[in-house]
C-alpha cells in the first residue's frame, strides 16, 4: 500500500492496447485505428482470431506472457505480466516493470460475457450459469479503472470513436475523459457481479439488496413537465412486458404513459378468460370478461367511457379489425395486446398519436419483488398475486350468494387489487360498473363508486379491499339495489356490519384476506 498515494492528472499517451471482448462490435474498425496511429495490440482468444482474419497485426496474450491458455479458456489473462502492466504507476514502479520484463499497457479494451443473457435461456442450469462468469473480463477491467491516472478503459463499444477523435487530435487521452471511462467501467462490473449475486441467491429479501438497471430511454419528463425522468430495464429481461413492446406506432411513451400501460397489462393478466382493461391515472375504471372480445371491449369502455376518454386499454387476445375500427372513434392514448390483425393495425395507421403496443403472448402474473422509494431508503416486497378461489371464502350473513354472484365476487377481486385504496369496487354480468378508489374514507370510496354505477348497480356486487370498520357503509348502500358485499372481514366490529347487512338483505361474504394497494 503506498503511503502518499497521488493521481497523475495530465494526458497520457498510449503506447500499448490491450482487446479482450465478447461484444465485438466495432472492434475491428477501432483496432485498425489504433494500428494506424502506431499503437502495439495484445489480444486473447477469439478477440485475436477475429483481428486477424481482417489482416490487422496483434500479438497473442500467451506469446507475451509465454504462458498458455489453459483449463478451457478460464486461465489466460490473470498474470503478473498482464496485471502488472495495467495496475503499475509510471512514476512509482518504473524499476518493478523493468527487473520483472512488465511492458506498460495504456488502453484496455474489454467487455464480459453476456451472463443475463445466458441465465435468461430457459434451458440454462447452473452449471452452465457459472460457466458463463468471466473473471479475467472484470479484474482486467477494474485494474484499469483502478489506474486511471495512466490508463483508459473501454467497456462500451459507443465510446470507441469518441476515444479515437481525441486520440488522432493530441495523441494523448485526457485526465477528464479517463476518468469518465473509469466510472463507466467500475459500473459495467457492479452491474455484472450484482446480475450474479441476485441468480445464485436463494432469498429474496437478504441481508444486502443489489439492485441494477441499465438505462432504457431519456424521457421529456417525469409525472409533472418541471421533473426530469428516464426509463430502466432489468438486464437481459426479454419477458412480455411495457418496456420491451414492439410499440407499431405514435411518439415516445411518457412516463406516466408507462406507469399506467404498466398496470393495465397487470389487471388484463389476472385473468383466463377474454378480457379487457381500461385504465386510466392508474386505476382500472373499465374492466370486462367474456368470450367475444368486440363485446368484451365495449361493456369495459363502457363501464365508465367518460373516465376511459384518454385511457389506456389492454387486451390478452388478439386485437381484431372489428375491435380496431370501435376503438378508432373514441380518443385513447395506448392500445395493448398480444397481437394485432393485419387490418386491425391499418386502421389504427389513421390515428397517428395513437400508441399500439404488442407484447407477444404473456401469461398471468408472477411473484416477484416489489421496490418503492422512501427518504434514506427503500421498501420492498412481493407481488400480490394471492389467488382467490370459492373455497376462501366464508357467507356471514344469512342470505346466501347465487353461484353467479360468487363468480362475480371473485371478478371483483381480481379488479380491486389494481386500484388505489381505499378501494370500492361495484361490478354486475361480468363488468365493472362503478369504482371508488384512492379516498381517505371508506365511506366516501362507496359513495363515489355508487354514483358512478348509477341505477346499474341493481343486483350487483360490491367488493372493498379492507374490511368495514362501521356499518356506515352499508347503510349508505341499503336503497341501491346491490345485492353481495365481498370483504376481508377482521374488524372488531364485524358482527355490527353483519347485523347491518341482515337488517338491509344483503349477502356478505369475508375473504380472509385484503387487497391493499396504497
Amino acid at each position: 500500500m503506498i503511503d502518499s498515494p497521488s493521481v497523475n492528472k495530465k494526458p497520457v499517451k498510449i503506447g500499448r492496447a490491450l482487446v479482450s471482448v465478447f461484444d465485438k462490435n466495432g472492434v475491428v474498425e477501432l483496432a485498425q485505428e489504433l494500428i494506424n496511429l502506431n499503437i502495439e495490440i495484445l489480444s486473447t482468444g477469439g478477440t485475436a482470431a477475429s483481428l486477424r482474419e481482417a489482416e490487422i497485426e496483434v500479438t497473442d496474450v500467451s506469446d507475451y506472457t509465454s504462458f498458455p491458455e489453459i483449463m478451457d479458456g478460464r486461465v489466460k489473462t490473470i498474470n503478473p505480466l498482464i496485471e502488472g502492466g495495467i495496475l503499475g504507476l509510471r512514476d512509482q514502479h518504473e524499476k518493478d516493470a523493468h527487473d520483472n520484463n512488465i511492458k506498460w499497457i495504456d488502453l484496455v479494451i474489454c467487455n464480459l460475457y453476456p451472463f443475463s443473457e445466458t441465465i435468461s435461456n430457459e434451458q440454462c442450469d447452473l452449471a452452465m450459469a457459472l460457466e458463463n462468469i468471466d473473471i479475467g473480463g472484470p479484474t482486467m477491467i477494474r485494474s484499469a479503472a483502478k489506474n486511471l491516472g495512466w490508463v483508459t478503459v473501454l467497456v462500451d463499444p459507443n465510446d470507441y470513436q469518441t476515444t479515437l477523435n481525441e486520440l488522432r487530435e493530441s495523441k494523448e487521452v485526457s485526465f477528464d475523459t479517463r476518468r469518465r471511462l473509469s466510472t463507466k467501467a467500475f459500473g459495467h462490473t457492479a452491474q455484472y457481479d450484482a446480475i450474479i449475486h441476485n441468480y445464485l441467491k436463494d432469498e429474496k429479501l437478504t441481508e444486502d439488496l443489489t439492485l441494477t438497471f441499465t438505462k432504457h430511454s431519456e424521457m421529456r419528463y417525469g409525472e409533472n413537465p418541471h421533473q426530469s425522468a428516464a426509463s430502466y430495464v432489468i438486464p437481459g429481461n426479454v419477458e412480455p412486458n411495457i418496456m420491451n413492446a414492439k410499440i407499431h406506432q405514435g411518439k415516445k411513451l411518457s412516463y406516466n404513459n408507462i406507469m399506467d400501460a404498466d398496470g393495465a397489462l397487470a389487471c388484463v393478466r389476472e385473468f383466463d378468460e377474454t378480457a379487457c382493461v381500461v385504465v386510466k391515472h392508474a386505476n382500472p375504471c373499465g374492466v370486462a370478461i367474456g368470450d367475444d372480445i368486440l363485446d368484451v371491449y365495449q361493456r369495459a369502455f363502457n363501464a365508465d367511457s367518460l373516465s376511459a376518454f384518454g385511457g389506456i386499454i389492454a387486451f390478452n387476445r388478439t386485437c381484431t379489425k372489428e375491435v380496431a375500427d370501435a376503438i378508432a372513434k373514441v380518443f385513447v392514448e395506448i392500445v395493448i395486446a398480444p397481437d394485432f390483425e393485419k387490418e386491425a393495425l391499418e386502421i389504427f395507421k389513421k390515428r397517428k398519436n395513437l400508441r399500439i403496443l404488442e407484447l407477444g403472448k404473456f401469461n398471468k402474473r408472477e411473484k416477484k419483488i416489489e421496490i418503492r422509494n422512501v427518504d434514506g431508503g427503500i421498501l420492498v416486497q412481493d407481488t400480490d398475486t394471492k389467488i382467490l378461489t370459492k373455497n376462501d371464502l366464508t357467507i356471514v350473513t344469512k342470505k346466501k350468494p347465487s353461484d353467479q354472484d360468487i363468480n362475480t365476487a371473485l371478478f371483483t377481486w381480481k379488479v380491486l387489487r389494481h386500484a388505489k385504496s381505499n378501494g370500492i369496487l361495484i361490478a354486475n354480468n361480468d363488468t365493472t360498473i362503478g369504482l371508488g378508489a384512492g379516498q381517505v374514507s371508506r365511506v366516501d370510496a362507496v359513495h363515489m363508486a355508487l354514483r358512478k354505477g348509477g341505477e346499474t348497480v341493481e343486483n350487483g356486487v360490491l367488493a372493498s379491499d379492507a374490511f368495514f370498520p362501521f356499518r356506515d357503509s352499508i347503510d349508505a348502500i341499503k336503497d341501491s339495489g346491490l345485492g353481495t358485499i365481498i370483504q376481508p372481514g377482521g374488524s372488531i366490529r364485524d358482527q355490527e356490519v353483519i347485523d347491518a347487512c341482515n337488517e338491509h338483505g344483503f349477502t356478505m361474504i369475508f375473504t380472509g384476506t385484503r387487497c391493499f394497494k396504497h
